[in-house]
């Protein structure tokens, strides 16, 4: 006995003194890296794999619009999974499925097992990033700790969004050296070495009750019912957008008569999926989202409708377009960490509006007769608009996020940001219909700078977080590095990101 009381002290003393030792934040840096990813590797791929499936090079669009919209619905629904049955459990669930999507992809012999495949990838790396947050406050709490831990949420940031950006130059090696299946087969040693870390490393769950493990019961948690109505209407609408310029009238009508019961039934339950009355009381969240959606449909318009005009127009190699963006890549991760680590919000968010608004005045300034150096310059500028903005809104919402719902939370953040990202993707399609072009470029440019100023004035009109009592800059008052009872701390954190 008094062995064991002694093993259970010095595991306590340890979790008070390196609480978030790499052991623990290797997997979750890991996981949550393969999404951003994927997101961004299969760009370079696209052409090649039309030209060797015989398809149009616009079909391939579905491997991309797939995995968005995959991502989307499963992020919360991972997150919602997360707080219900245990982190460690989804976690490795996910790896999983990254595991399978990258052999069926690699394999794949036509568009639709390819389609399939980025399903798969999809919903397996989206359970990374809320099963990670959901650890991460955890741990804190049993650590005490009250403010957030900002030198693991900027690690979760470099995974979670600078790695977006070496994505196109990854892709960009893999496909010029191996062929286009290594955009899927890469998948394979990477979960393979992260199902291997998790499974070691990761704090088991507590086992779950007999009772709660029933499929019933589960269903009902989890509220199912809400979680397809979110995914047929998420779905409808991102069908919608993806038609863009062409109406198409069935998908806006399934997203209405989806969505309207969808909504009823939420407002009507005690724990819903989708708290709409929580998200409309929390302004700071809301707010929180819309930034975020606004800021990666500039970064994700750089990342693909750049790549397509410098192959397109200005004529530069699948290689040399991947490699043109890596300094974007480079900057965003070198800048996330040191951010993250001061717990800073309001800097952040500026920083991250005024960049945006100054890189999207470049990319109107360029043509197909620019050096290669300005084209740089204009992705470093981006590079910094990627790490304030993931920085800071990802530490405004682990502030904002009530405790028990951080995964279901965390997902949405991911969900408005892919919104964002599809909405990059609508816009790039839209004015590069005839072609990629200066003209299209410019107009993207116009566009990226509009929705940089709105950024700019939702940052700066925001009296919460623009409040000079906050404390060192994070926009949310009475923040410390002090351990305190972490149950009040929540509380008042709640109250305070409540406008």
């Amino acid at each position: 006995m008094s062995i064991a009381v002694s093993e259970g002290d010095a595991s306590a003393r340890d979790l008070g003194s390196k609480p978030f030792a790499w052991p623990f934040t290797t997997p979750l840096y890991v996981g949550s890296a393969l999404n951003p990813i994927n997101s961004s590797i299969i760009a370079t791929a696209l052409v090649p794999i039309a030209a060797q499936l015989h398809v149009a090079v616009g079909a391939t669009a579905v491997l991309v619009s797939s995995l968005y919209l995959a991502s989307a619905v499963a992020q919360p629904t991972a997150g919602k999974l997360a707080e219900v049955l245990g982190p460690r459990r989804v976690f490795l669930a996910g790896i999983v499925l990254v595991l399978l999507g990258g052999l069926v992809g690699g394999l794949g012999q036509n568009l639709a097992m390819l389609t399939v495949a980025r399903v798969l990838i999809g919903i397996g790396t989206s359970a990374a990033f809320p099963c990670g947050m959901v650890l991460i406050r955890r741990r804190a709490e049993q650590a005490g700790l009250d403010a957030p831990p900002g030198g693991v949420l900027g690690g979760l940031a470099i995974a979670g969004m600078a790695t977006a950006a070496v994505g196109p130059p990854i892709g960009g090696l893999l496909v010029g050296a191996a062929g286009w299946r290594w955009a899927f087969l890469i998948n394979l040693p990477v979960t393979a070495i992260a199902l291997v870390m998790a499974v070691r490393w990761l704090p088991r769950d507590p086992a779950l009750d007999r009772a709660d493990s029933s499929f019933r019961r589960i269903a009902e948690r989890i509220d199912l019912t809400g979680i397809l109505g979110f995914a047929a209407s998420m779905t409808a609408l991102v069908v919608f957008l993806m038609a863009l310029p062409h109406v198409e009238w069935i998908a806006l009508i399934v997203f209405v008569v989806t969505a309207i019961p969808t909504v009823v039934w939420e407002l009507r339950r005690t724990a819903p999926f989708f708290d709409f009355r929580e998200l409309a009381a929390n302004g700071a969240l809301a707010r929180t989202y819309l930034r975020q959606a606004l800021t990666l449909l500039g970064v994700y318009t750089v990342m693909y409708g750049m790549t397509q005009w410098m192959e397109a127009a200005h004529g530069f190699s699948t290689v040399t377009a991947g490699l043109l963006l890596l300094p974007m890549g480079a900057v965003s991760a070198l800048l996330s960490r040191p951010l993250a680590s001061r717990n800073l919000v309001r800097g952040p968010l500026l920083v991250a509006a005024v960049t945006m608004v100054l890189g999207s005045g470049g990319i109107v300034l360029l043509s197909s007769h620019s050096p290669a150096i300005a084209i740089v310059l204009v992705s470093l500028i981006f590079g910094v608009t990627s790490a304030a903005t993931t920085v800071g809104n990802q530490t405004a919402l682990y502030l904002a996020a009530p405790p028990d719902r951080i995964g279901t939370a965390s997902g949405l953040f991911r969900t408005f940001g892919y919104l964002g990202t599809i909405t990059s993707a609508v816009i790039g399609s839209i004015v590069f219909r005839h072609g990629a072009s200066d003209h299209g470029l410019h107009t993207l440019g116009l566009v990226l700078v509009a929705a940089g100023v709105a950024v700019l004035l939702l940052t700066v009109l925001d009296r919460r977080l623009m409040a000079r009592r906050a404390d060192r800059g994070t926009g949310i008052p009475n923040q410390t590095n002090t351990p305190v009872n972490t149950a009040n701390a929540a509380t008042t954190i709640r109250k305070e990101n409540h406008a």
